[in-house]
């Protein structure tokens, strides 16, 4: 068999950091790690190729080397999965498609010759079985919950490491929690399923031996889902890995703001090599908290909860969503006034989307407030449901917020809010390596010489050499960033 994998392509949105990658001479952010888990699931004489189109072209010639073409996609990839299932069908190539994106809705994708839905690790040998026979059947479909021993390792030899910014493994599956808008319950349950600490050793030895060094994101919707086995068992594994190797990894991941809650696990996880958590703040209303039942954040002081966590050596990137049905038309500054206060650098601002397959989503559909189906980007200005607010009010507002925050003054500010509250414990390599030097040339010319923002720009270097000499790179990065999320806040208030 010749099978080849097709990641579609990502639109330009908030995560993609298209005009960051260019700065840092890199094509994306992340490989597909669910294509590249599936691969490693197939015979292992199977010929397999991998296609990320967001790295590089997807040719009509590599189509028809391929026997089937595997399609795995979020719901924002669906204007690219589409073109990508019609290119096979003209070719006379049949499509493998699973993951996300078509386990929540899979009827809008016509051309598909098998769909292989759900977590696939105790449905993958029938199917592979009945293809090899020539018999298999259109739907593999499983409401199981595997746990996660039997997950092989991903099969890196398929990619191209040096087009990618940083590296990704996966620890956890499912999250304790049930927020009204999220659908990650829907994919993959309440409870948290964990690899062992011997199979995350592995990974990320795989990683080490595959010569990659640097970010690596660990991808769990919710890291401390099960607190008790990671403070235990898995990291102090990984801390002793990582010291026996000289720490050639750094951490990014995903948290629930009980985090703060909790000493011995933050202090673990900063031992580890996490410096960048992504939270999920969603809003200083209490109200919208209770409306969409975000348990870990209701009766808190959220501003506190944050700095504590900067406070132990991590960058919060705190996700944010204006236009909950309790939100007034206050939350627009409201919500610039909270991410000013609490130094997240990086917010990630975005309009309610009503996802297939949340509470959410079946809420809106039984008050007929339901639009049209949401593209899955929800950092546009436009959502798929009536507003209470009013869905221009809502629209109008948000791109206040999107121009304030991401303009020069503000942005460069809560970076030096930040660094009052931050204690850097992230061990790891000194060396300054040559792709560095390189990125570090061509964003002083274009942020500090062509680009707006250029006096705050130079400000912000000159503070940090004075005052913060050890964080002159994080400077540099949050700089970099900036250049993205201020040209896709233009792109949004052109819209």
């Amino acid at each position: 068999m010749r099978i080849l994998m097709v990641y579609p392509q990502y639109p330009d949105t908030f995560w993609s950091f298209k005009y960051a990658l260019s700065l840092f001479s890199k094509k994306a952010v992340y490989p597909p790690l669910g294509l590249l888990t599936v691969a490693a699931m197939l015979p292992s004489d199977w010929e397999k190729k991998l296609i990320d189109m967001n790295v590089t072209r997807l040719n009509n010639d590599d189509i028809l080397w391929a026997d089937y073409v595997f399609v795995s996609a979020m719901h924002v990839q669906s204007q690219s999965v589409k073109e990508v299932i019609s290119r096979c069908g003209n070719l006379d190539r049949k499509v493998v498609a699973g993951g996300p994106l078509f386990t929540i809705d899979r009827s809008e994708y016509n051309g598909v010759s098998y769909f292989v839905l759900g977590e696939v690790e105790n449905i993958m040998p029938a199917f592979i079985s009945d293809l090899t026979k020539g018999e298999a059947k259109p739907i593999y479909q499983s409401n199981e919950k595997p746990e996660l021993i039997n997950t092989p390792l991903p099969l890196w030899s398929l990619l191209n490491m040096k087009d990618y910014s940083s590296m990704n493994l996966q620890y956890s599956r499912g999250c304790p929690f049930d927020c009204e808008f999220c659908d990650i319950v829907a994919l993959f349950g309440h409870k948290p399923r964990t690899k062992s600490s011997q199979q995350m050793v592995n990974e990320l030895q795989a990683l080490y031996d595959a010569h990659w060094r640097g970010q690596v994101f660990i991808v769990d919707d919710n890291l401390i889902g099960n607190k008790i086995k990671l403070k235990r068992e898995v990291l102090p594994a990984i801390i002793e890995w990582s010291k026996s190797k000289n720490y050639p990894f750094y951490f990014v991941t995903e948290a629930s703001m009980d985090l703060a809650d909790d000493e011995e696990l933050m202090n673990l996880m900063a031992d580890a090599g996490i410096y960048q958590i992504f939270v999920g703040i969603e809003s200083p209303n209490e109200s919208s908290l209770v409306e969409c039942n975000k348990i870990p954040n209701k009766h808190r002081d959220l501003i506190a909860s944050v700095k504590k966590i900067q406070n132990h050596g991590f960058e919060v990137i705190g996700g944010f969503i204006i236009g909950f049905d309790n939100d007034t038309p206050a939350i627009f500054e409201n919500q610039i006034d909270f991410i000013q206060k609490s130094g997240i650098v990086c917010a990630m601002v975005g309009i309610m989307m009503a996802l297939p397959g949340t509470k959410l989503y079946e809420r809106l559909k039984a008050e007929n407030r339901l639009l049209h189906e949401t593209s899955g980007n929800n950092t546009e200005s436009t959502t798929n449901f009536i507003s209470k607010m009013g869905n221009e009010v809502l629209a109008n507002g948000y791109k206040h917020v999107i121009d304030k925050i991401y303009s020069a003054d503000c942005y460069y500010r809560r970076i030096k809010t930040f660094y009052k509250e931050f204690h850097p414990k992230t061990k790891g390599s000194s060396k300054v390596e040559l792709n560095y030097i390189i990125s570090l040339i061509k964003s002083i010319w274009i942020l500090g010489v062509v680009e707006n923002g250029k006096k705050y720009f130079w400000t912000l270097l000159v503070f940090t050499l004075y005052k913060y000499p050890q964080l002159f790179w994080k400077s540099m990065s949050f700089a970099i960033n900036r250049r993205h999320y201020y040209r896709h806040a233009r792109k949004i208030l052109k819209a």
